[in-house]
Parts: structure tokens; C-alpha cells; sequence
């Protein structure tokens, strides 16, 4: 009887594939994100690229959340599975808003601190690609995924201490252009947030090793 209610049940949905593909839709963003940071440099063809990548991770998203509704057996528990890919969503989603704020305010050549936190961002996004395959086999790859989400988080502290100097320079100039200053706080503020939802990703990752490792 308990093989005829298994056939019952639909197919385990591969719940890995799509963290992996909304991965690859994370670092398709952030490439164009570091082309979007180089000076004179279309805004808008690339603030197009990072759209057409949101709209991918939002279908991904959507199947996922239709895959917990429908599966029986998962391979984290149900509010793992929501809450990771929900942080890998913010994340796409914050690098949305950075393009966009860039786009808004014409930005054709980024403050170098800017730049520097793109670059952590690009980082960022190759070590998440690296560390959500792992999770396929959490106990055998579990020291490996907590050396990655250890980066991530280091990369975070280091997007903290460039958004500091970044805003105190653009400070010091403030007098002579107070409006600058008003529009690199705004995009400095959009492009840490990128970061802090790298670290909730890091954060929800370390939870499911601690759980299954």
C-alpha cells in the first residue's frame, strides 16, 4: 500500500538545479554590473542585461516555491529551501536597484570606492556559484561550504569599510556639490545592500550545513 500512495505523489522536484540556475542568473547580473561600472559605458544596455536576469531568477523562483508546494520529500527542510532562495532573490533584486539608481542618475564614470565594491560584488557572485553545487552532497561538502559563506562574509566586511570611505570622501566634497553627495549616497547605499544579501545567502547556507552536515 505504501508503494501504490508513493506512486501517488508527484516527483521529487530538483531543487538543486534551480538554486544553481538562479545561481548562474546572480553571476550573469553581476557581469553586467562590473561592464555597467566602466566609464561611458551604455547604462542603459546594461541596466537591460541585469532586468532580463531578474525576470529569469523571478521564473526560478516561482518554480521553486510550486516544487515545495507539490513535493513530498525535499532534501532540506521546506523553510530552508523558501528562505535561501528567497536571499538569493534579494540579492538579484538589490542589483536591480543599483543598476537602475546608476542608470537614474547618469552616472558615466563611478567614484573609484564604487568600483571597488562592484568588483566585491563580481567576487562575490563566483563564490556563491562555486559553494550552491556543493550543496547537492552537504555532508561531504560541508567544510568547503562553510570556507565559501566565510568568504562571502569577509567580502561583506569589506564592502562595509569601502562604502565608509567612499561616503566620507564624497563628504569632503559635499560643499562644492552637495547634490553629488546626495547622489553617490543613494548609490552607495543601493550597491551595500547587494553585499549585506550576499551575507543572508551565507547566513541560510551555513544554516543548512549546521543542519545536515
Amino acid at each position: 500500500m505504501f508503494g501504490w500512495f508513493q506512486r501517488l505523489l508527484p516527483q521529487k522536484g530538483d531543487f538543486f538545479g534551480l538554486f544553481e540556475a538562479h545561481a548562474a542568473t546572480l553571476v550573469g547580473a553581476a557581469d553586467a554590473l562590473l561592464s555597467l561600472s566602466k566609464d561611458d559605458v551604455s547604462t542603459g544596455e546594461m541596466l537591460k542585461v541585469i532586468r532580463d536576469r531578474e525576470h529569469d531568477a523571478d521564473d526560478i523562483i516561482r518554480r521553486v516555491l510550486t516544487e515545495v508546494r507539490k513535493t513530498f520529500l525535499t532534501p532540506f527542510d521546506r523553510g530552508a529551501i523558501t528562505s535561501l532562495i528567497g536571499a538569493m532573490d534579494d540579492t538579484i533584486d538589490e542589483m536591480l536597484a543599483s543598476a537602475r539608481a546608476i542608470d537614474l542618475y547618469e552616472l558615466k564614470e563611478l567614484r573609484p570606492e564604487m568600483k571597488e565594491i562592484v568588483q566585491l560584488i563580481h567576487e562575490a557572485a563566483s563564490v556563491l556559484a562555486e559553494a550552491v553545487p556543493l550543496l547537492r552532497n552537504v555532508g561531504a561538502n560541508g567544510a568547503r561550504l562553510h570556507e565559501l559563506t566565510g568568504r562571502l562574509v569577509s567580502l561583506e566586511g569589506r564592502a562595509d569599510e569601502t562604502h565608509a570611505l567612499g561616503l566620507k570622501t564624497a563628504f569632503q566634497n559635499a560643499p562644492a556639490s552637495p547634490l553629488q553627495f546626495a547622489v553617490a549616497r543613494e548609490v552607495f547605499k543601493n550597491l551595500e545592500r547587494v553585499m549585506d544579501a550576499f551575507e543572508d545567502v551565507a547566513n541560510e547556507i551555513d544554516g543548512i550545513v549546521i543542519d545536515h552536515a
